[in-house]
């Protein structure tokens, strides 16, 4: 889901954090009480402030089940039928949504519930380049934020679920990954940290792997160490860190406060090099995504 995405000029020269939340840490409710309480402290004291992105893909899943419909995924990406999207809709930008929105707000944050096609903060195309018919899948392609620099100039600190609307003003389903990975390029974002499931890119072995280059990546995907979810996870940042032109880092991080630690640049986890960047970079303006443990289900 490459291509070239045209920004609004009014984009800072330096912006905001985005952190991309998912897996069992969107699912989670008292496990990750600390999680919620330090992103509101990193919202109140980095730069710019912080924007949040989700997913919810098990929230998803669960709810097409109780449906009696099926839920297929290509390396990662969610095949979204006609039939399906209306649903996924509504769980994302829905009930997911503003569920985390509660927590947030729970925790003192001024947290506003959006998507990504809410004020044109993001334009959405259907997704084009896979081997099948994703459906109702989408990319992002250009946008403006002004949006949501306006809120973050308030204080307020916005939550995306990854929906966006085709120029038929038609739902697409983004990838949330890749919709982390826009929105960071969009803002111009001096971090962009994935909390996930997984404690990064790891070997056929479960070694961590240290770096990645460009040229690494597609090699690791057909060796099957990068496979599943963590296709799009990788690919998504390694587009994100060559439009920023600074590594990105896959991290595990095991309590709120490695969190912190990740934005001031500490090297640890899977580094991802742009393109060009033969060196990993010590820079704390590095875009870091940092993944969490495992936790139980709510």
């Amino acid at each position: 889901m490459s291509g070239s995405m045209k920004t609004s000029s009014s984009t800072p020269k330096r912006g905001p954090l985005v952190i991309k939340l998912g897996g069992a840490a969107v699912e989670a409710r008292k496990e990750l009480d600390d999680l919620y309480g330090a992103i509101v402290h990193l919202h109140r004291t980095v730069p710019h402030g912080v924007v949040l992105v989700h997913g919810g893909g098990a929230a998803v899943d669960q709810h097409l089940k109780r449906l009696g419909l099926v839920s297929v995924r290509h390396d990662g990406i969610r095949i979204t039928p006609t039939d399906q999207i209306e649903e996924i809709v509504g769980v994302l930008a829905g009930r997911v949504n503003k569920r985390l929105v509660g927590r947030l707000q729970r925790h003192g944050a001024e947290a506003v519930g959006l998507c990504l096609g809410d004020g044109l903060v993001a334009q959405i195309s259907r997704v084009t380049c896979l081997p099948i018919d994703a459906g109702r899948v989408g990319q992002v392609t250009g946008g403006n934020p002004r949006l949501i620099t306006t809120l973050l100039t308030g204080g307020f600190l916005p939550v995306l679920a990854s929906i966006g609307f085709d120029v038929e003003g038609q739902p697409l389903n983004v990838n949330a990954d890749a919709a982390a990975a826009g929105v960071s390029r969009l803002l111009n974002a001096s971090r962009l940290v994935f909390l996930t499931d997984t404690p990064g890119v790891l070997d056929q072995h479960g070694t961590t792997i240290a770096t990645l280059g460009p040229g690494d990546i597609e090699a690791k995907i057909q060796s099957g160490d990068i496979r599943d979810g963590m296709i799009a996870k990788v690919r998504s940042a390694a587009l994100a860190s060559t439009a920023a032109a600074i590594p990105v880092t896959i991290s595990s991080w095991h309590e709120a406060d490695a969190l912190r630690n990740l934005t001031r640049g500490d090297l640890v986890g899977t580094r991802i090099l742009p393109v060009n960047d033969p060196e990993p970079a010590t820079a704390p303006d590095a875009v870091t995504i940092a993944h969490t443990t495992t936790v139980p289900k709510a």
